[in-house]
Parts: structure tokens; C-alpha cells; sequence
């Protein structure tokens, strides 16, 4: 309770006894108050309760309201004032809910409609009001519903001529604005032509009053109705003039002030469409242009850069990306789907958490605290298979682990026969896989020649350079020599053709290996786990699309990791300004503006002129849709959306050519979709040089300068208009001259790779100790096998202990890349399967100790492809969980039959674990499920009734479909989790400002597998011993982005910056205590000084006043 207010004697004016007037006090005030109190009573007698007694302040705000001394008036408004200066934010709103706003807009209405109001009442009365109002959020229905608006635009009228009572006027004005139904009740009554005709050309008289005139037109222009008055009334160019007059002679801090005043209205007017083109149409982007560079010169000006910047990206035309559809350009015949139109596009996930992050801004009636653990129901009973269980047995083929006899160990057979045992496949169709060779094709047929390839014949000619005469330019993706062709595939298109074009093939293809073979003996690299013949073999067999026939050399030749460790790229000051003062040139100045078209995926007749950049993303995992060459040295850059799809840009990989040496390349690719980027924060993309891996280092590197991501002026080419892009811009200098180099989003790994990798760890694990299996899950749409492998240590034994103890090893399954973008999860696959296979104890411990069942990619046909969301029926298959089907989604479906039927075996896995790749976010971490939930599945007596959540585990209900959640509530799999790997790197740990590479990302597989050590089957027991204070532990929600505000503004949706409380009071203050003006001064006067100049635009009327003359 706030302290009463203590009257003084009958008879008294309260306005006598403000001094003892108090509001919220400490608690050693509150303590002196009450003792006092006590004394009182105790030294007189007891009475009743007298007006005297009740609240202080409700005595003043009524007599406020109803006195008619003014003396007492005024007093009573500088004892508010004193209040409102000294008080907190809590008193001050309290103040307001005890009716100060109402008291003091009533003392308005009743001053302000005498005949001759009385100024020296108005003044501190007006002031007032506006300092409070501006804290009201209420005060522009308030005063509607006092009648206050018209009257205090009423007054600004009668006053025109007096700038502090103007001054004043116009401050209520703006906080009554606040509100739209007052705001609009304004501009019904020509409050914006009032307001605008006493807005000046420059002058050094009055500012603050100039200044409350700009804000109070900026404050009117909240609505729609009253945007669209200005517009068609020619305000815009007139505050454009404004602009340019106010600036160009801004020299002191208060016409500076005026300038951000101005800027402000401009922001307000180009939120409607026609707002924008008034601005464009009378040359506002040229304008403020010209001003920012004057700006960037004068120190003083620097402030007013960051809004021009931002009106002027606003205000640039919507131009359509120059595509002929918005939709893919790789199309895929869907089961039930007509062909014509696959489907519609799916949504962007706004909440998704699963690697990433998405390009849409979160809705306001988004709930981050939406948890699925409140419902007892799907706490206490886990749901139904979503298929019979008759079903299930089909999966035991995936379990040879159980079947298997190990024969071989009571053999004195040579290794190579064990080998072979222990190691091979189990059906005719996983042989298949093993071996290369292509399965029974089902569905749409891929063709494996392209124009690239058939062009390739006539631009090599007759002429066959020998492998030591070949350069790194030989290697671009238009010649032969990495093609896939080979005699097997072709088979049947020379059984087609003649006995002499037989012959050339077959000549052209032992010429090229021939060359292979001798390169790779003559400037190969040993490189762990990687042999190009072996990859050539696997990417001949595997399909796409448009059917790939040429590989990609990184693909091929191979990676080894950069020596060094790379950290993160400093972020120049103002890059993003600068690109966008580019962009703006590119506008306004067409000269040096090229805007040909340099590649086309769907043109492969286009030519590409002799001094440009050669682009080519035809091969697998590829994604490059279009280039555009703007300037000698700029390119823009057009991804391909998701097969099927017209949305979801981000992964890109494309090979670029015929480039000058030492020269800055920049390159915009300019459909990017989500709302930030780590290329925002040190991120930078990678690039694979040919003359440096055949000078012996096969590197990706982190390359690039001037990176930054902001949202640009690009809408589709077909509808969707509200669809909103990004650029991500960065520049390359090349080392060489006319090498071959390949740029990507992040660090490339392809199908072909993991099948020849697979193929690779199966001879060199040791087969007396590691039991190693790949076996085929199912096929993909496009018919890819997905492999599916089991790694355990083999038995000791026959003897029935060792069978039975194999037997019964615990499951860890453990899955990867169902989002095809997110490349880091393969490489961190690829580390956790190296480990799994070695030599090293732990290894061969964890071998013992579980049996590892890993799909190490569950959408084969997206990577292929290149895209970075869906598959081929542009669904996110991390989102077809809950209900998979089995002919759209087969490798969701058949992966979740195989957690069906280890759990119906009594096998269910101890651990499950989905690798993903994260884009908006440092390190790596885990997403876990409910410990609320898990600690009631297990029977565990912990009381979770005051447990309190990590947002790291949280089940919310758009995380309801995805792998970790409905393994672990469907198949009761406690340990069920998202593992998360950065695309950029680390702000913390060891790794600390330091980039990952892929030697890292394999580490992270590695130290994933070493945390297994600690797993225990006793999972009741591993509760039971927690307490609460261990459960209970913070953390930072992890399903928003870790990183602060961009330096710079990314978006260019908001507006100048408002004017703040603090403002307003300090212009207010000054006001009071501004003598430059007496406001008693004779009429003739002042009639003189309004003849000194005119408002300046034809739209005054020359029998209109004007408040404000400019200076002499």
C-alpha cells in the first residue's frame, strides 16, 4: 500500500501541504512513516476518518479537475512535474492508474474552451499532458473520449503564430496519435495540412518548435488513411524538398535533429506501396543517395546514414527474379501426383529446431512454451504402430547379427574367406550395392548423357592430351575426362548405334582412364578412406534427375583437411552499406551494367562470352540454377528450389572457370530464404581449387571477403510476392589464372562418396574382430539404394556364453543427413563409422559392449540432387514420422519398421541419436526429449511436480513428427536425441573463434562414440540417484538464435528509431524555459516576421500565416 497523503488543518488549500505529499517509499521511509503514525494516535485521542485521510494524490488530480484558482491549478501541476521528473517508472505508472491522464485532459477540456483561454494555465498544463501521455498507452482513447484531439487542434490553429504554445499543442498531438481512431479523427479534420504548412525551409529560429511540427505529422502518419492523404496530396515531394533543404545547411545538432525528424515522416509514408513509388517517381532514391555520401564525409551527419540507407532499400522496386517459374527446375514424376503439378508447396516450418532454423519470421502467436507433456494421456500410454505388427518380422534381415553362425571362427580359413563372411551382404540386392552394379531400375528412367557431354566431343575435338600435358583448365566440367560413361551403362545405346561409333566409345573411354590412372599415379595424394576409381564406380551407378554424367573433381580427386585451423572472418564496419550503396548504383547509374545471362541449367545451348566467368552445377549434389553476369567483376547468383518445390534455398555448389588471378570477384546469390545466417558472424563459404589439389593440396578452405547477409529487393517471378529474399554477398580473389575451382555453401559429401566409403571400410576392418554388414534398407523414388550398416565386435567364440552375451548386446542406432543441405552431419557420420571400425580399445570396447545400427543418410535422392531441404516429393522428411508413407517417404517408413521390430524383439535401442546440421548457430549440441516425461516412462520415483524444463528438451507440438521425439515416444527409446553440428563454428571450448573444418567435424563423431562409455542399461537406477537440484539446471532456449542483433540492420522493415520518453521530456523542458519568444509581443510584430518568407511549397495559401519565418 502506497502511504496516505497527510492533509493540513480545515480550511487549508492542499496545494499548502504538497511538501508532504509522498509516493512509493524505501523501506526504512515506509518504517519512520509508520512509527510517526503510531506516536500520533497514541498522543490523541481516536476520530473518524476525515477527507483529510485519503490518498494524496487522488486529492490532487480532483482538485485538479474542479478548481478554478489558478494559482492552485498551477501549483498543482508543477508538484505532478516534480513527481513525474523524480519518479521511476513504477510511480510514474501509478500515477496513471490512479487517473492522472484523465484528471489532466479534463483540466484541458475545461481551460481550453473559455473564449480567451489563459495561456499561463495552458502552458504547464499542455506540457504536462504530454509527458504523461507519452507513457499512457491508453491516452489516445482517452482523450477521444474526453474530446480533447479537437480541441488541442483547435488551439494549435488560434496559436499558429505563437511557437510555444504551438510547440505545445503539437507535442499533445503527437502522443494523442498513439492511438488509430485518433489519429484518423485528426486527419478528418485536416490536421495534416495544418500541421504540414507551418513546417519551414531551413532557419535557425524556433527549432524545438519545428521540431515538435515534423514529429507530430510523423506520429499522424500510424494509419493507413492518413498515409494515403499525404500521398495523394503531393506531401511527399514536399517533404523530399524538405529534406534536401534541412540538409544541406544541418550544421548544428538541433536541425540535425529535424533531418531524423524528416526521415522518420519519409519511413512512415513508404509503408504503403503508393507511398513507395511517390518517393521513387520524384526522385527520393537519387536524393538520399547523393545526401548519404555527404554524410559519410561530415562527421557530424553519420547519424542520419543507417535510416537513409535502410528507406532507400525499402523504397527499391520489387524486381522478379529472372526465372521463367518459381518452381524447381528439376521436376519428378511423384506416385499419385500429377505429374504437371507435383504438388503445393509445404510451408516454411517456422519453429523448426531440427537443424535449422527457418527463413520465415516467427509468428506473434507462436508458443515456445507449448510442451506436449502436459497431456497425462500421451504421458502415461505410448500410441499405437502405426502399422500391424504382421509387418514387422520383414526387418529381421536387418538383425544378422542374430542369424549369422560365425563359422568361420572354428575354420582355419585364410583371411580373405573370413573376410568375406563375416563382412558380406546379406541378399542378392545388397551384393548389388557392394559391388556397384545397378539395381533393377523401377519408375522414371534416368538418362546418362547431357548436352554437356555431347558439346564436350567437339570442344576437345580429335586431339587427346596426354596425362602429363594435362592442366588444371582440362578438368571443367564441359570436357570429358571425369565423365561416368562407361562401357557397362552404355551398353545398350551401342547395341543402338553403329559398329564404328561403338568403337570411338569405347577408345574414348580407355584413352580417358588411361589418363586417370596416370594422373592420379603421377599427383594423387593418399587420402584416408578415399579411392577416385573406387567413387568414379559408385557415382556410374547412382541416379538422379537429369542424370548426372560428369563428376565433380573434389568429389573424385578427394579432401584432406587444411593443416592449420581457420577462424572466423572479421566482419569489415559498414560492409553491408557498402553492398547495398552498390546495389542502389546499380539502380540509378545503368552504365557499366552488363545483366547477361552466363549459365542456365535449363539453356545448355547458352554460350557464354570469352571474358566471363564459367559456371557449371550439373553433377551430383550440385545446385546452381542460374548466373548473371551485372557488372565485369559481379555476378548474381539464382539457386534451384528443392525438386518438386518452389522454396527452400540455401545449399548451393557449383564450379566456376576461366577466371583472372588476383582480381576481387564479388558474387550475390540472391534467393536466399531464411531470416539470418551465420555468414552474418564469421561464416564464410568453401572453395576447391584443381591446380592446387594437382600441386599436391586437395583442400576445401573457408574463403571469401565482404560477407554479409541482408534481406534485397528481389520477389519471385511468379506470384508468392510476399515472399521475401536475401543476398548473401561475398568476395573472391583467385590465386591462378584460368584454374578450375568449385565454391559451396559448406563442406560437399556425396551419395557416390558414402557408398565407395562404405565399400572402403568394409576391406579394411578386420574381420576376426569387427563384424561389419552393410545391407540395403529399401530404394529411394528415384530407385538409390539407402544403405543400412551394423558394426559390433565378432564373438570370441561359438561357445554359447559369447553367442548369448552377442546376442544381447544393447542397440545404438544412429542416423544422418535427412536434411540434404546440411553436409557437416555426413562428415560427423563419416567420423563416428571410421571410429566404430578401427583398431583403437575404446573402439573395439564399445564394439563389445553394443551393437551399432547406422543409416548414415535417410535421403539419398535430395543430396543427390543438391537440394537442402526435401526429397523428391518436396516434403521435409524429418517431418514424416509420426505417419510415414510408404511409397512417398520409404526410407522414413522402412527406418522406423526397423525401430519397431528391435523394440518388439525386446531389443529396443539404449540409445538414439539423429545427426543434423544447424546454420543459424555456433558449436555442437544436443536436443533432447522431456526429462519430465522420460523420468515417468522409466518409474522413476523423482518428484517432477516442481521440476523445471530445459528448453533443450522440450517436446513441443512442431517437434511432434521428427525422429527424436516419436523414436523416443513411440518406441520408448529414453535416450533419444538431435545432434546438432554448426556450419560455422565455435564460441567456446577449445575450438573458440575458430571455424570447423571437416578434421573437426569427424572428431565430433569420434567424441560422440567416447560418450557412449558412460551409457548403463540400468536406466530406473540412473534416475532414481538424481536429485532435483541436478535436474533443475538453466539454460538459454535453444530454439532461438543464439546470436545478438546483426551490427547491422538485416531487415529494412522498421522504422526510425521512435522518439523516446526521454526525448520528449528534454524538448518539452525546453520549451518551458525558452525566452527567445515573448508571447505577449504585439500582432504587428509578428504579421511582420510571418511576411519574411513563405512555407515554400505552392500548396500554402498565401492568406495562410505562418508561425515560423526564416533567419535574415
Amino acid at each position: 500500500m502506497y502511504p496516505a497523503y497527510m492533509g493540513s488543518s480545515q480550511g487549508q488549500s492542499p496545494c499548502h501541504s504538497l511538501s508532504r505529499l509522498c509516493l512509493p517509499l524505501s523501506v526504512g521511509e515506509r518504517r519512520k512513516r509508520d512509527a510517526l503514525s503510531l506516536q500520533r494516535e497514541r498522543g490523541r485521542p481516536s476520530m473518524t476518518a476525515s477527507p483529510s485521510s485519503c490518498g494524496g494524490l487522488e486529492v490532487l488530480l480532483s482538485t485538479l479537475q474542479n478548481a478554478g484558482d489558478v494559482e492552485s491549478t498551477i501549483n498543482i501541476l508543477n508538484v505532478l512535474d516534480e513527481l513525474l521528473s523524480a519518479g521511476t517508472n513504477h510511480r510514474i505508472h501509478y500515477m496513471i492508474s490512479k487517473g492522472c491522464s484523465e484528471a489532466l485532459l479534463t483540466a484541458l477540456v475545461n481551460t481550453g474552451r473559455s473564449f480567451s483561454p489563459n495561456f499561463n494555465l495552458l502552458l504547464p498544463l499542455l506540457h504536462l499532458l504530454a509527458k504523461v501521455g507519452h507513457r499512457d498507452r491508453r491516452i489516445g482513447v482517452k482523450a477521444e473520449a474526453a474530446g480533447a484531439p479537437l480541441l488541442t487542434l483547435n488551439l494549435l490553429r488560434q496559436n499558429i503564430k505563437h511557437a510555444r504554445r504551438a510547440a505545445a499543442c503539437l507535442w499533445v498531438i503527437q502522443v494523442f496519435s498513439s492511438s488509430v481512431s485518433t489519429a484518423n479523427l485528426i486527419g478528418e479534420n485536416h490536421g495534416l495540412e495544418t500541421i504540414y504548412r507551418i513546417i519551414p525551409h531551413f532557419t535557425t529560429k524556433h527549432l524545438h518548435a519545428i521540431k515538435a511540427a515534423i514529429d507530430a505529422f510523423a506520429a499522424l502518419l500510424c494509419t493507413r488513411a492518413n498515409v494515403c492523404s499525404v500521398v495523394s496530396q503531393g506531401y511527399v515531394s514536399g517533404l523530399l524538398r524538405l529534406y534536401e533543404d534541412w540538409h544541406a545547411k544541418a550544421i548544428q545538432h538541433a536541425a540535425v535533429a529535424i533531418c531524423h525528424s524528416l526521415l522518420r515522416c519519409l519511413h512512415k509514408v513508404t509503408r504503403s506501396s503508393a507511398g513507395r513509388q511517390a518517393l521513387v517517381s520524384h526522385g527520393g532514391i537519387r536524393l538520399l543517395y547523393g545526401t548519404t555520401q555527404t554524410c559519410l564525409l561530415r562527421r557530424g551527419l553519420e547519424s542520419l546514414v543507417e535510416p537513409s540507407v535502410q528507406l532507400m532499400r525499402r523504397c527499391l522496386t520489387k524486381t522478379p527474379l529472372p526465372l521463367t517459374s518459381d518452381r524447381s527446375a528439376y521436376s519428378f514424376p511423384v506416385p499419385g501426383r500429377e505429374h504437371a503439378g507435383p504438388a503445393t508447396d509445404p510451408q516454411p516450418d517456422e519453429n523448426s529446431e531440427e537443424s535449422d532454423d527457418t527463413e520465415a519470421e516467427v509468428s506473434e502467436e507462436a508458443d515456445f512454451e507449448d510442451d506436449l507433456e502436459t497431456d497425462l494421456n500421451k504421458l502415461r500410454f505410448r500410441p499405437e504402430p502405426d502399422r500391424p505388427k504382421e509387418l514387422l518380422p520383414q526387418y529381421s534381415r536387418l538383425c544378422p547379427e542374430l542369424s549369422h553362425d560365425f563359422q568361420e571362427l572354428c575354420l582355419c580359413s585364410e583371411p580373405e574367406e573370413s573376410s568375406v563372411t563375416s563382412s558380406s551382404s546379406s541378399s542378392d540386392e545388397d551384393a548389388a550395392l557392394l559391388n556397384g552394379l545397378q539395381l533393377p531400375r523401377s519408375g522414371t528412367c534416368c538418362r546418362w548423357s547431357d548436352s554437356s557431354t555431347s558439346s564436350s566431343a567437339s570442344d576437345t575435338g580429335s586431339h587427346k592430351p596426354a596425362a602429363s600435358q594435362l592442366e588444371a583448365r582440362d578438368f571443367h566440367s564441359h570436357g570429358s575426362i571425369l565423365s561416368t560413361r562407361t562401357k557397362a551403362r552404355e551398353a545398350s545405346d551401342e547395341a543402338r548405334q553403329g559398329h564404328s561409333e561403338e568403337h570411338q566409345d569405347e577408345e574414348d573411354e580407355s584413352h580417358h582412364r588411361s589418363m586417370i590412372d596416370s594422373l592420379l599415379e603421377k599427383h594423387g595424394v593418399c587420402i584416408p578412406h578415399h579411392e577416385p576409381q573406387l567413387y568414379r564406380a559408385a557415382a556410374a551407378t547412382t541416379r538422379s534427375i537429369p542424370g548426372f554424367s560428369v563428376l565433380a573433381f573434389p568429389d573424385f580427386w578427394g579432401h584432406l583437411p587444411t593443416p592449420g585451423l581457420e577462424p572466423m572472418a572479421p566482419r569489415k564496419p559498414n560492409v553491408q552499406r557498402q553492398k547495398v550503396f552498390e546495389d542502389v548504383q546499380r539502380f540509378l547509374i545503368t552504365e557499366g551494367i552488363i545483366n547477361q545471362v552466363v549459365f542456365d541449367l535449363e539453356d545448355s545451348s547458352l554460350q557464354c562470352p570469352s571474358d566471363s566467368l564459367r559456371f557449371f552445377s550439373k553433377f551430383e549434389c550440385g545446385n546452381l540454377r542460374k548466373a548473371v553476369q551485372v557488372r565485369r567483376w559481379e555476378y548474381d547468383l539464382i539457386l534451384n528450389a528443392d525438386a518438386n518445390s518452389s522454396q527452400h534455398t540455401q545449399w548451393f555448389y557449383f564450379e566456376v572457370s576461366n577466371m583472372v588471378a588476383e582480381v576481387p570477384y564479388r558474387f550475390n546469390v540472391i534467393n536466399c530464404e531464411k531470416s539470418n545466417s551465420q555468414f552474418n558472424y564469421g561464416m564464410q563459404p568453401v572453395l576447391y581449387s584443381v591446380r592446387d589439389a594437382l600441386e599436391g593440396r586437395p583442400h576445401w578452405v573457408r574463403t571469401g571477403t565482404e560477407i554479409c547477409y541482408f534481406r534485397n529487393h528481389f520477389c519471385p517471378a511468379r506470384g508468392r510476392r510476399t515472399t521475401t529474399f536475401y543476398t548473401l554477398t561475398f568476395s573472391i580473389t583467385f590465386k591462378h589464372n584460368e584454374d578450375v575451382c568449385y565454391l559451396a555453401y559448406h563442406y560437399p559429401y556425396t551419395y557416390s562418396a558414402l557408398k565407395a566409403h562404405l565399400k572402403v571400410l568394409q576391406e579394411s576392418v578386420d574381420p576376426d574382430r569387427v563384424f561389419f554388414q552393410q545391407q540395403v534398407l529399401c530404394c529411394t523414388l528415384a530407385g538409390n539404394p539407402c544403405p543400412v550398416v551394423t558394426i559390433t565386435a565378432c564373438p570370441a567364440s561359438r561357445a554359447w556364453k559369447d553367442m548369448h552375451q552377442l546376442r544381447n548386446r544393447p542397440c545404438i542406432v544412429l542416423t544422418g543427413r535427412v536434411h540434404p543441405g546440411e553436409s557437416n552431419a555426413s562428415w560427423v557420420m563419416k567420423g563416428t563409422l571410421e571410429f566404430l571400425c578401427s583398431s583403437d580399445p575404446v573402439a573395439q570396447s564399445l564394439r563389445e559392449a553394443f551393437v551399432f545400427k547406422l543409416i548414415p543418410m535417410l535421403n539419398p535422392d535430395g543430396v543427390v540432387n543438391g537440394t537442402n531441404r526435401c526429397d523428391l516429393s518436396s516434403e521435409d522428411l524429418n517431418r514424416q514420422w509420426s505417419n510415414p508413407d510408404p511409397v512417398l517417404s520409404p526410407t522414413i517408413y522402412h527406418a522406423k519398421g526397423l525401430l519397431y521390430y528391435l523394440s518388439s524383439v525386446g531389443r529396443t535401442p539404449l540409445v538414439f541419436c539423429d545427426y543434423h546440421g544447424h546454420s543459424r548457430k555456433k558449436n555442437v549440441f544436443l536436443y533432447g526429449c522431456s526429462v519430465k516425461e522420460t523420468l515417468w516412462q522409466s518409474g522413476s520415483t523423482v518428484n517432477t511436480v516442481g521440476l523445471k524444463e530445459d528448453p533443450g528438451y522440450r517436446v513441443e507440438k512442431s517437434r511432434s513428427a521428427t525422429a527424436r521425439v516419436v523414436v523416443w515416444r513411440e518406441m520408448g527409446v529414453l535416450r533419444s536425441y538431435t545432434m546438432e553440428s554448426t556450419h560455422n563454428g565455435c564460441d567456446q571450448g577449445i575450438y573458440k573463434g575458430l571455424q570447423t573444418g571437416t578434421r573437426e567435424l569427424q572428431e565430433m563423431g569420434v567424441k560422440f562414440c567416447l560418450s557412449l562409455l558412460s551409457v548403463t542399461k540400468d536406466v530406473k537406477s540412473l534416475y532414481s540417484h538424481m536429485d532435483n537440484d541436478v535436474l533443475d539446471h538453466k539454460s538459454h532456449n535453444c530454439f532461438e538464435d543464439d546470436e545478438p542483433p546483426c551490427v547491422e540492420e538485416i531487415e529494412y522493415s522498421a522504422d526510425c528509431a521512435a522518439l523516446n520518453a526521454a526525448d520528449l521530456d528534454s524538448d518539452v523542458n525546453a520549451n518551458t524555459t525558452d525566452a527567445d519568444e515573448e508571447e505577449e509581443g504585439d500582432e504587428g510584430h509578428g504579421e511582420a516576421k510571418l511576411r519574411r518568407g513563405s512555407v515554400g511549397q505552392s500548396l500554402q495559401s498565401s492568406t495562410r500565416g505562418r508561425l515560423f519565418p526564416p533567419a535574415m
